[in-house]
């Protein structure tokens, strides 16, 4: 069954979603509060512009699922207004700024009986896949060490005229910046525990009302350590974002600027792993995100809609990260 899709938020993420429901679906429509933008998005995709929700909402009935691609701020709002109406949600990340926002939005859900489905693309990294794989095969023996580094660039022109850098929209670059670096974490090792951290705001003073740079230390489920380093102020350009495992039958790290190369390997009596299938990172101009596996989420949503296979990303899974970030910035000084 090819599905009716509709978009909010016609921002730097919403052309990838856009080209991704044209290959399932119909893109019936798309709305924005600016309407230069939900104007462009539409002649690109022959869709309906709207600049007000509500009205897309009472106008397309048709419109079975939504792909929530506002300001972070926003997109609890968004999603319940969508699932009240008994659309299904893809929730662009993070899920929400608060874990009240969270549990609203997956009781909503529940209580529709709809599907919410929170985009977390970079499970599809081959490194991050073959990682997987070593973990849940017990390959790495007990976890004792674990090293998670994003240092990237994000300059005073990102945070000058709109939504990015403010408390109640963008909440932070444990949200914006490195949130799938968390959902990792929790999707290798479960959730993190007894955190102790630092954040600073060090180069974007009366620039961004959030911090740059955060350092933190926690407990993995089973007793090892993991250390969280994330910056936005590295020169020029994106640096690294990185995850190394230390495990007593075997070290790894997934590398890269964007967790898209397998960087290092070391195993108890494996072979190097080999690994194919490169994606590129999402090109937004003057930087670069994380990478571009929307096509294997829309798969998934796709499969998922029509019974041929269980979500492979859902509200429980975006709830977790929330929480987690919650605590990060809880126990920062």
């Amino acid at each position: 069954m090819r599905l009716n899709f509709a978009l909010v938020g016609c921002g730097n993420i919403a052309p990838r979603h856009a080209e991704n429901m044209v290959k399932h679906g119909h893109l019936i429509s798309v709305c924005d509060i600016v309407p230069e933008k939900a104007d462009r998005l539409a002649q690109s995709f022959k869709a309906r512009a709207y600049y007000s929700f509500d009205e897309m909402l009472k106008n397309e009935p048709s419109a079975l699922v939504i792909a929530v691609c506002t300001p972070n701020g926003l997109h609890a709002e968004h999603t319940i207004k969508a699932l009240q109406d008994g659309r299904h949600v893809i929730c662009e990340k993070p899920m929400c700024l608060s874990l009240p926002a969270a549990w609203s939005m997956r009781d909503t859900a529940h209580f529709f009986r709809r599907n919410l489905f929170v985009v977390k693309q970079n499970r599809y990294n081959p490194p991050v896949q073959a990682v997987k794989s070593l973990l849940e095969n017990n390959k790495l023996g007990k976890i004792t060490g674990v090293q998670v580094n994003g240092f990237w660039n994000r300059d005073k022109k990102y945070y000058t005229g709109g939504w990015k850098g403010t408390k109640d929209l963008d909440g932070g670059i444990l949200f914006t910046q490195f949130s799938h670096f968390i959902d990792l974490v929790c999707w290798f090792f479960g959730t993190p525990k007894n955190f102790r951290g630092y954040k600073k705001n060090l180069l974007l003073q009366g620039i961004s009302e959030t911090e740059d740079n955060v350092v933190c230390i926690a407990e993995l489920p089973q007793g090892g350590l993991c250390t969280f380093h994330f910056s936005v102020n590295t020169y020029g350009k994106n640096k690294e974002g990185s995850i190394t495992i230390i495990g007593e039958k075997g070290t790894v790290k997934i590398g890269g600027q964007y967790l898209n190369t397998l960087e290092y390997q070391c195993v108890e009596a494996l072979e190097p792993i080999e690994l194919s299938g490169a994606v590129s990172a999402n090109d937004y101009g003057f930087y670069q995100g994380s990478m571009s596996n929307h096509d294997k989420v829309y798969e998934n949503i796709v499969q998922a809609l029509n019974g041929n296979s269980v979500r492979s990303t859902n509200a429980e899974d975006g709830l977790k990260t929330v929480e987690v970030i919650e605590k990060m910035y809880a126990s920062c000084q």
